[in-house]
């Protein structure tokens, strides 16, 4: 054949599609290491929260009258993230669908939803009535506008609670500091903003709820 012919010969069949050196050494039936998933992207990073937030449950059928307030509460779950607040919200049942007597709260971590805590000791609480079945949208924005940081003055916030009771439900933000008056007609005012809310709500201190004999009066109002 000239040098310059091209060779048309069909391979030989000891040459025909020979497979690479590597491919020949494995065992018969042995699979090849898939590094496909080797150059995969990353998951998707989650958002993190300035603060991680812990939901607590008050449970009526755990109560009793000699029980002491809060025995029954209960930590559910802490959040850090966007993502892992909504796979929880999601997953929770609505202010509507808990049962009377029951109290649902969230609280910073590591602040436990009583007066006896000493972040909670020297504050107050501004609260929201509504009718039965009428509070969850509140309830949603409220938490969102707490866990994302919209209140201008939000190191005051110790968290929020849902309490179900007969005729109504109520909505409360707690706080840490009653004197501090400017940061809570800012809180109130804003809270007031976030929820389209009209009526005017009442700061109540904690210390004046303890002991009143009857319900106590409104430290400030919005």
């Amino acid at each position: 054949m000239a040098a310059d012919d091209t060779d048309t010969r069909p391979t030989s069949a000891g040459s025909r599609g020979r497979a690479p050196e590597d491919d020949r050494d494995r065992e018969e039936g042995e699979i090849a290491d898939d590094d496909s998933n080797s150059h995969a992207p990353p998951p998707p990073a989650k958002h993190q929260l300035e603060h991680a937030w812990t939901f607590w449950f008050d449970n009526p059928q755990g109560k009793s009258k000699q029980a002491a307030w809060g025995s029954s509460m209960r930590p559910i779950h802490t959040f850090s993230t966007v993502e892992d607040f909504w796979g929880l919200y999601n997953n929770i049942h609505r202010p509507s669908k808990l049962v009377v007597g029951a109290d649902f709260h969230c609280f910073k971590d590591k602040i436990e939803p009583k007066w006896e805590d000493p972040i909670c000791a020297n504050g107050g609480k501004w609260t929201i009535s509504c009718g039965r079945g009428k509070s969850d949208t509140m309830w949603l924005h409220t938490l969102l506008a707490m866990i994302g940081e919209q209140f201008d003055h939000g190191d005051e916030i110790c968290g929020a609670v849902v309490s179900v009771r007969g005729k109504q439900e109520r909505i409360a933000i707690w706080t840490k500091d009653a004197a501090n008056e400017a940061a809570q007609i800012s809180i109130g005012k804003q809270w007031k903003e976030f929820l389209d809310y009209k009526d005017s709500i009442g700061f109540i201190v904690h210390d004046d709820a303890k002991k009143a004999d009857k319900g106590p009066k409104n430290r400030y109002t919005v």
